[in-house]
């Protein structure tokens, strides 16, 4: 195969495409301090760290497999090939699933079970170097997917707690959006099987070089746009609510009422966009756990409280606006009453009312 790549001169020029591109963008993650997708938008350090390195060693991975397209004796292809496979074992894929986990933000996950998830494929490719033998390429290949399988399983589990965290927490989601998460899982886990089991063909070669390439493309833009939204992140001193054992005292629950309505409900910040409930928190001068804690024992959560504000305001609005006579479209009223996203306002109202906007408007105008 590597012969006909040696003549191949669309693909050598590709394959130093996909090198060259996986390099700048490594090297703009790691030194460029702005965002030049979305200057507003702050993304998550580690995040942004980890996939730069991950760029970064895809550039490496170019470099790595370059003696095997140089030399003609078999002998000397097939030990470079596996000095490579090797190499991907040690640094490609535990990265790549790294970068998996850092694009959850609920909460950090220890990531020594990545590290030995991935030893015994190093230990399998370091025998295979030393026999100069690809006898163990069954066997690594079945661990691989073994490893490949239980790790999707885990990260649609994590995945969905991680969609639950979002829509207990934001108030809008159009920059959070969990199926990203799943999609980058996804095309991750098809290249590392096709990576595995279709090696042998240029068509291979021309599959990988521009999966890789769309891939590139849509890290920079996936890191480039999600927010951070650390739990952890802009702490301030809140004033302190004894906890009982079952939670806060009614005198506090009454406080924390109170407190949502001066700060809350009468400023009417709920109208802010992106509102989260940290934010919220800080505004009332309490601990988000109270917060938390609060909304628990009122059996709602953040999401549902902003959304219940929200909805009232639209309702306002759109009874006023019928009684003036003015001219007005639901979607203007949606995000005068704080959704960036029709779409968004529409679930929400669905889910609140019981009904489409437009079927609750057609009963409202009769």
């Amino acid at each position: 195969m590597y012969d006909k790549i040696q003549e191949d001169a669309i693909f050598i020029m590709l394959y130093a495409v996909v090198m060259t591109m996986a390099t700048l963008g490594s090297c703009y993650l790691l030194f460029r301090r702005g965002n030049a997708f979305a200057e507003d938008i702050i993304p998550p350090l580690r995040l942004r760290r980890w996939t730069a390195a991950f760029l970064g060693i895809v550039a490496l991975g170019h470099l790595w497999y370059m003696p095997a397209m140089a030399f003609d004796s078999s002998e000397a292809v097939e030990l470079f090939m596996l000095i490579g496979g090797l190499l991907d074992c040690i640094f490609t894929i535990p990265v790549a699933l790294i970068v998996m986990l850092c694009m959850m933000q609920d909460r950090r996950r220890p990531l020594w079970p990545v590290i030995v998830a991935v030893a015994p494929l190093v230990v399998m490719m370091a025998v295979s170097i030393v026999m100069r033998s690809y006898a163990l390429l069954p066997w690594t290949q079945g661990y691989f997917l073994l490893v490949a399988v239980a790790f999707t399983i885990y990260m649609v589990r994590e995945v969905r707690r991680y969609g639950r965290w979002l829509r207990d927490n934001f108030a809008d989601l159009e920059h959070k959006e969990v199926w990203h998460s799943l999609l980058v899982l996804a095309a991750f886990m098809i290249l590392f099987v096709y990576y595995v089991m279709g090696y042998g063909s240029i068509t291979y070669e021309y599959i990988i070089q521009v999966c890789g390439l769309l891939l590139i493309g849509f890290l920079l833009w996936r890191v480039e746009t999600l927010s951070c939204l650390s739990p952890d992140s802009q702490q301030t001193h809140p004033r302190a609510f004894p906890v009982t054992e079952v939670g806060l005292s009614g005198e506090n629950l009454d406080d924390i009422k109170l407190l949502l309505k001066q700060h809350c409900e009468d400023t009417r910040l709920y109208l802010q966009h992106d509102l989260t409930h940290l934010q919220l928190a800080k505004e009332l001068g309490i601990n988000r756990t109270y917060l938390s804690l609060y909304f628990a024992r009122h059996n709602t959560t953040y999401n549902a409280y902003i959304n219940d504000l929200r909805i009232f305001h639209f309702v306002r609005l759109y009874r006023e606006a019928m009684t003036a006579g003015r001219d007005f479209t639901a979607q203007e009223l949606a995000v005068q009453s704080g959704y960036r996203s029709y779409r968004t306002f529409s679930q929400a109202f669905k889910e609140r009312m019981g009904q489409s906007v437009k079927e609750w408007m057609s009963t409202e105008g009769v």
